[in-house]
């Protein structure tokens, strides 16, 4: 017998991970950061940010903490999301980094 339920909480464990480029002049400063955290809270996926693939990792769901990371324009930001939606959850912080926070 197959559980349905079983197959999607092993699903929505495994973490999906991508990378953006910051191309907005400034990188990660306070405006975006905040942009970023308010795109990350609207999901119920955990999200978090590194700029090295292997983290140190940051909650994205936390401006404060998101700052702290000061990344300048031209850094890899690599998101790790784990959650049911999860894949709607990072192709929303993915495309709002590709996008410039609206700044580019």
């Amino acid at each position: 017998m197959h559980d349905v339920n079983a197959s999607r909480a092993s699903k929505a464990s495994v973490p999906l991970m991508a990378s953006a480029v910051l191309v907005n002049a400034v990188g990660l400063h306070a405006r975006p950061s905040v942009k970023l955290t308010q795109c990350a809270k609207r999901f119920a996926a955990k999200i978090e940010l590194a700029l090295a693939p292997d983290g140190p990792w940051t909650d994205a769901k936390s401006p404060v903490k998101v700052m702290r990371v000061k990344a300048p324009q031209g850094a890899a930001l690599h998101f790790r999301v784990t959650g049911h939606d999860g894949e709607a959850a990072l192709a929303a912080v993915l495309a709002l980094v590709h996008d410039g926070f609206g700044e580019a």
